[in-house]
Formats: C-alpha cells, sequence, structure tokens
C-alpha cells in the first residue's frame, strides 16, 4: 500500500541493496532544512523587549504549551518540543500540494514513520513513568480477561493512526486530480480560478483538520497510558 506511484529521483547502491531516492524524500529533507532555519532566525537574538519575530515566535511556544497542558495536564509539559515539532512538521507535508506538488503523506511508508514514532514514544513514556511492572499490569485493567483486548487496541494505534491520515490525505489528492482532469475538457482558462476552491478544503482544510487529529489521537493516548 504505498498510495501514489513515488517519483524516484536516484538510486543508492548500498552493499547488495539499492535505496530509492524519492522526490517525497527530498521534499521531507527540504522542508526539514527550511524550518530548521526557521526556528534558528526566529531564536536569535531574543531580548527582554520582542520585536515582531520574538512575539510571534513566544506566541507559537505558548500555544504549543497551553495545547498540551490543557490536553495532558502539567505534568507533560516535557512533550512540548516533540508534539509542538511534529505538528508544524506534519501541516508542512500536508499543504505541499499547494505548490503543485504531490504531498510526502500520501506515499504510505512517510506516514507509518510518524505513527511508529508516536508508537514508540508512548510506550516507553509508559515505561519510564511508571515502572515496567505497572505499565505491564497496566493491561489487566479493568480485570485480567481483558489482556488481550488491551493488547489488540495498543498494538493497532499505529495501524489506525497511519491509515487515517493516509487516507484522507490520499482521497484529497485524488480528488484534486480528478477535478483537474475534468476541468482540462472546459479548455484552459477553466483551470486558473475553480482549483482554488477546491485547493482551499482539500489541501488547506482538509490537510490542517488531519494534522489537528493526528496530534490529538497522539497527546490523549499518551495520557492515558501514563495513567492507565
Amino acid at each position: 500500500m504505498e498510495g501514489l506511484d513515488p517519483i524516484v529521483i536516484y538510486k543508492l547502491p548500498i552493499g547488495g541493496l539499492t535505496f530509492n531516492i524519492t522526490l517525497d524524500l527530498v521534499i521531507e529533507w527540504i522542508v526539514i532544512v527550511i524550518l530548521a532555519a526557521i526556528c534558528i532566525l526566529a531564536t536569535r537574538n531574543l531580548k527582554k523587549v520582542p520585536d515582531k519575530k520574538q512575539t510571534v515566535a513566544e506566541m507559537l511556544y505558548e500555544f504549543a504549551t497551553s495545547t498540551v497542558v490543557d490536553n495532558m495536564g502539567e505534568n507533560f509539559k516535557s512533550f512540548v518540543p516533540y508534539i509542538g515539532t511534529l505538528a508544524i512538521y506534519l501541516l508542512t507535508l500536508n499543504l505541499v500540494g499547494l505548490l503543485g506538488l504531490q504531498p510526502p503523506t500520501v506515499n504510505f511508508s512517510t506516514v507509518v514513520s510518524f505513527s511508529l514514532m508516536t508508537f514508540i514514544l508512548i510506550h516507553v513514556t509508559g515505561i519510564k513513568r511508571l515502572g515496567l511492572g505497572h505499565y505491564i499490569g497496566g493491561y489487566a485493567k479493568p480485570f485480567w480477561p481483558m489482556v488481550p483486548l488491551n493488547i489488540l487496541e495498543r498494538a493497532i494505534l499505529p495501524v489506525s493512526l497511519s491509515l487515517r491520515l493516509f487516507g484522507n490525505i490520499l482521497a484529497a489528492t485524488v480528488l484534486v486530480d480528478l477535478i483537474y482532469q475534468a476541468l482540462h475538457n472546459f479548455g484552459w482558462l477553466a483551470q486558473i480560478g475553480i482549483p482554488v476552491i477546491f485547493h482551499g478544503y482539500f489541501d488547506l482544510f482538509d490537510g490542517f483538520i488531519q494534522m489537528v487529529i493526528f496530534v490529538m489521537l497522539t497527546m490523549i493516548n499518551i495520557k492515558m497510558v501514563v495513567e492507565h
């Protein structure tokens, strides 16, 4: 399940294996570099009396902090960097479609990587905060016959996170392509203004909503595992 066919830019042979450098991967690297540069510029030469640049940066940080605290509690403030980075990076990847490019999140392997990071973080946090014994004991709550169902619920989380994000972004991308194909029958003039409406919904609105859902489910599941 790979969604739309990835565009292979270069085949990198390492030993007996060949690794494909795809356009999706290059876009992800470019986004990482751009976001890192913005963060560095936004946090350089911080002042007691903030200028406009620093004010915006502080507002974004305070918003991320309040979101984590409101949904997870004060004890989870250490997750602000992860949740904030996840939200910004995922949203940026979803919005790549506005540039006329295929969003990397239509590639299932890309989406799985996000889900596995969240899955690992959830359970490492649970073991770290509860201790291994209490963490394992949580699978027997509210009573021991629930163990198989609780294990299945935890194990299926990365699958559900991946499929939800992947399915929605892929569907939006395919629909936009179909709209362009339909408008092509009416001439190039029809493809100039009309698609803006659909890009606004399928790329901007849907991309934002899917990011919010993924981030909210991440916060909820971290809190649930620690408090189970």
